[in-house]
C-alpha cells in the first residue's frame, strides 16, 4: 500500500465540536421525551423512591381507527389465515427452488461443463473472468448466436440499418447527415439495446452487431468532440439534446446491515474498470458505503477498497450486557453518538452534500423516511439539502427501529455551527419503504439506466431468473431453455406471484401489528431491483454476524464475492458508460461559452439551467481530473 493509502487509514476526521452540538440536540430530545413519563415519588416505606413507570406503546391515532365492530372482530382472524397460507405457499416454494438446484447441479453441471464453470467461478481479475467465460461459450455454441443478428428481444433491422448510416456519414464526412442520425439514434434503450435479455444468451459479451453499433456510435462522437465540427452554441445544444434524451446511470447500494459491505467489492470491480456512476444513492448499510465513495477521488478509493478497510467499521458500543441494558434504557442497541464518531471517517468529517459533489464531482443521495408512519420518504442530495451533514443522514438511514433511534438531520447553519434540519424532524432507515428511490432519481437526475446491489437478505427469496440473467444463462439447451424446465419455472413463478398476493392482503386489509411502532407492510412490497441487478454470493453464517463489524479475513471474503458477483454485468455497463460519459464530455467542453445562453425552442433541452451547470460540473470522464478548486456556489434547494 502506498503512503497516501496509509495516510488515509491514519487520518482523524472527528470534529469533536460538531459531534457536541449533535448530542446537545439528542439529548434535548430525550429530555421533552422523559417529560412524558410519569414517576412515582413514594408508594410506601419498602418500595423505591423514584420508581420509573414506562411510556405506553404507540397506538394508532383516532384518524386511522376503522368505523363499525367488524374490522376488531374479524382483524386476528384474518390475519392468522394470512399467515397460514404464506407459509404454506412458501415451504412449497423452497421445495421447488431446492428441486430446480438439485436439477442444475446434478443433470446440468457434470463433466466438462462443471470444470469451465468452477474455473469462471475462480476468477480473481475480470480479465480472468472473461477469457473463462469465453471458453464456456465456445463449449455451449454461444459465438454463433453473437454472429446471427437475428433476435427477437431488439430490433436488428433499425439497428443494421442506423449502423450503416453512421458509418457511412462519418468515413465521407458527411457531417450535417451525421448530426441528423445522431439525434434519432442517441437516446435510452434505442432498438431495444439496453434490454438485459441481449446479455443474458452468453456469459460474455452480446450480439456482433450490437456491439459494432456501440464502437461506431462511441467513435462519432468522439470524432464531433475532437474535431469540433460544429460552432459552439450548436454544439451545446447536440450534446444538451442527448443527455435529456440518453439519461444517466445510477448506481443504487441496498441496506441489508452487515450484509451490506458486499457492495465494497461490487464498488471495487467497477473502479478498476472505471465504470463508477456519478449519481450513487445509498440506503442504511449502503448509505455507508456511498458515503465513503462519494466523498473520495479514484485514486483515494484504490486505497481504501480493500480488507484493511474492516477495523473502520469497529464502533465502541460495549459489550453485550451493556447493549442489552440500553436497550432496556431507550429501545436501542447503539448508541447514535458513538455512531456519529464511527461514521465521521468515511464521510471525511462534517462533510456536507455539497462539498462532497464540488470534490468529487459524484452526487451522493441517501434514502430516509420520516419517524412517524405516514409522512412521504425523502432523498438527501445536494440539490434537496446541500447543506446538510452527510454523517447524519447516513445514520438516520441507518435507525431501524429498536436497533437505532430515530436521528435528527444536521445541517450546517450560517454561523458554521450545526442545527437540525428541517425543524428537528427526526429521520430513520429509509429502507423500509424506499429502499432503492429510482422515481426520484429519475426525476432529479435524469436516470434512465440503474444498477441495482442488492443485499437484503429477506428479498433474496424473491429473485429467480427462469430465462437466465445477465452474464448467467440458462445452463441447458443453449441458452434458450428454462430453469429446472418449463414446469419447475413455472411453479417458481405461480408461487413467488402467490406469496406477494398474500403479503398484499395483509398489507391492503391493515391486518399487521406495529411493533416498535413501524408499519413493517412495505419491507416486503417495494421495488428492490433494476436494469442490472447485482447479486453477491452470500453465506448462511452471514446471519450470525448481521449486526457485527467484520474482521480483515472476512471483509477479504465478502469483497472477492463482490468482485465475482459484478464481472458478469461489465460487459452491459461498460457498453452503456462508455457512450454516457461521451455525451457529458461533450457538454463540459463548451462550458463558458454557453453559460447564459438561451437554449429554449429545443426539445431536447428543456431542462432547466439549474440542471443544465449540475451535468457540465459533473461531467468528467474521471473524477480524478476535477479541478477541486475552483470557485462553488451552493444550489438553492
Amino acid at each position: 500500500m502506498s503512503v497516501s493509502g496509509n495516510l488515509e487509514f491514519l487520518n482523524d476526521y472527528t470534529v469533536q465540536e460538531d459531534l457536541d452540538e449533535f448530542v446537545k440536540y439528542t439529548c434535548g430530545y430525550n429530555q421533552q421525551r422523559d417529560k412524558k413519563i410519569e414517576y412515582i415519588i413514594a408508594q410506601h416505606d419498602w418500595n423505591p423512591v423514584y420508581e420509573a413507570v414506562l411510556p405506553k406503546k404507540p397506538k394508532s391515532g383516532k384518524d386511522e381507527k376503522r368505523e363499525g365492530f367488524m374490522y376488531p372482530i374479524l382483524r386476528w382472524p384474518l390475519m392468522f389465515t394470512a399467515s397460514i397460507c404464506l407459509t404454506v405457499v412458501a415451504f412449497l416454494y423452497l421445495l421447488d427452488r431446492m428441486y430446480i438446484n438439485c436439477y442444475e447441479y446434478f443433470i446440468v453441471w457434470r463433466g466438462r461443463p462443471a470444470l469451465l464453470r468452477q474455473r469462471l467461478q475462480d476468477a480473481k481479475t475480470f480479465d480472468e473472468w472473461k477469457q473463462r467465460a469465453r471458453d464456456l461459450d465456445d463449449y455451449f455454441g454461444n459465438n454463433e448466436w453473437k454472429l446471427d443478428p437475428v433476435y427477437d428481444y431488439y430490433d436488428y433491422s433499425l439497428l443494421r440499418t442506423v449502423l450503416r448510416s453512421l458509418r457511412i456519414h462519418r468515413q465521407r464526412g458527411e457531417w450535417a447527415q451525421l448530426k441528423s442520425t445522431l439525434d434519432v439514434c442517441v437516446r435510452s434503450n434505442f432498438a431495444a439495446i439496453d434490454s438485459p435479455m441481449l446479455y443474458s444468451r452468453t456469459y460474455s459479451g452480446t450480439k456482433k452487431l450490437v456491439e459494432d453499433y456501440i464502437d461506431e456510435l462511441a467513435q462519432c462522437l468522439q470524432v464531433v468532440i475532437d474535431k469540433k465540427l460544429y460552432p459552439p452554441q450548436e454544439r451545446s445544444r447536440m450534446f444538451e439534446y442527448f443527455s435529456h434524451n440518453y439519461g444517466r446511470t445510477a448506481l443504487c447500494l441496498s441496506g441489508g446491515a452487515s450484509f451490506a459491505l458486499y457492495h465494497t467489492g461490487v464498488l471495487a470491480a467497477l473502479l478498476d474498470q472505471d465504470l463508477l456512476p456519478n449519481v450513487i444513492t445509498g440506503t442504511s448499510g449502503g448509505g455507508i458505503l456511498a458515503a465513503l465513495v462519494c466523498t473520495r477521488t479514484n485514486d483515494e478509493l484504490r486505497h481504501l477498497l480493500v480488507p484493511e478497510l474492516a477495523p473502520k467499521f469497529q464502533s465502541d458500543i460495549g459489550s453485550y450486557i451493556d447493549c442489552a441494558k440500553r436497550y432496556f434504557q431507550t429501545g436501542a442497541r447503539f448508541d447514535e453518538n458513538v455512531w456519529a464518531r464511527t461514521c465521521m471517517f468515511f464521510t471525511r468529517g462534517s462533510m456536507t452534500f455539497a462539498e462532497a459533489y464540488k470534490r468529487t464531482g459524484r452526487i451522493l443521495n441517501i434514502s430516509v423516511i420520516p419517524s412517524d408512519a405516514h409522512s412521504p420518504p425523502k432523498l438527501i442530495n445536494y440539490l434537496t439539502s446541500p447543506d446538510t451533514v452527510i454523517w447524519s443522514a447516513v445514520i438516520a438511514s441507518c435507525a431501524v427501529p429498536g436497533i437505532l433511534n430515530p436521528i435528527p438531520l444536521m445541517t450546517r447553519g450560517p454561523s458554521g455551527k450545526l442545527i437540525p434540519h428541517n425543524f428537528g424532524n427526526r429521520f430513520k432507515d429509509g429502507s423500509l419503504r424506499t429502499d432503492i428511490p429510482l422515481g426520484e432519481l429519475r426525476t432529479q437526475f435524469n436516470v434512465h439506466f440503474s444498477i441495482v446491489s442488492q443485499t437484503n437478505p429477506h428479498v433474496q427469496v424473491f429473485f429467480f431468473s427462469p430465462r437466465g440473467t445477465v452474464g448467467r444463462p440458462v445452463s441447458h439447451r443453449k441458452g434458450r431453455g428454462w430453469r429446472g424446465g418449463y414446469l419447475a419455472s413455472a411453479i417458481e413463478q405461480y408461487l413467488k406471484y402467490d406469496m406477494i398476493k398474500w403479503l398484499h392482503v395483509i398489507r391492503s386489509l391493515e391486518l399487521l401489528p406495529r411493533p416498535l411502532g413501524q408499519d413493517w407492510s412495505s419491507v416486503f412490497l417495494q421495488k428492490f431491483d433494476g436494469t442490472i441487478t447485482i447479486w453477491p454470493k452470500t453465506k448462511l453464517k452471514d446471519f450470525w454476524y448481521i449486526l457485527s463489524p467484520p474482521s480483515n479475513e472476512r471483509l477479504g471474503n465478502m469483497i472477492a464475492a463482490g468482485k465475482a458477483a459484478t464481472f458478469p454485468k461489465l460487459d452491459f455497463i461498460s457498453s452503456r458508460i462508455q457512450i454516457e460519459k461521451l455525451i457529458e464530455k461533450g457538454r463540459v467542453m463548451d462550458r463558458l461559452s454557453t453559460l447564459g445562453t438561451s437554449i429554449d425552442g429545443d426539445v431536447g433541452t428543456s431542462i432547466n439551467n439549474q440542471d443544465m451547470d449540475i451535468s457540465l460540473e459533473s461531467a468528467t470522464v474521471n473524477p480524478n481530473d476535477i479541478a477541486i478548486n475552483q470557485p462553488y456556489t451552493s444550489p438553492t434547494p
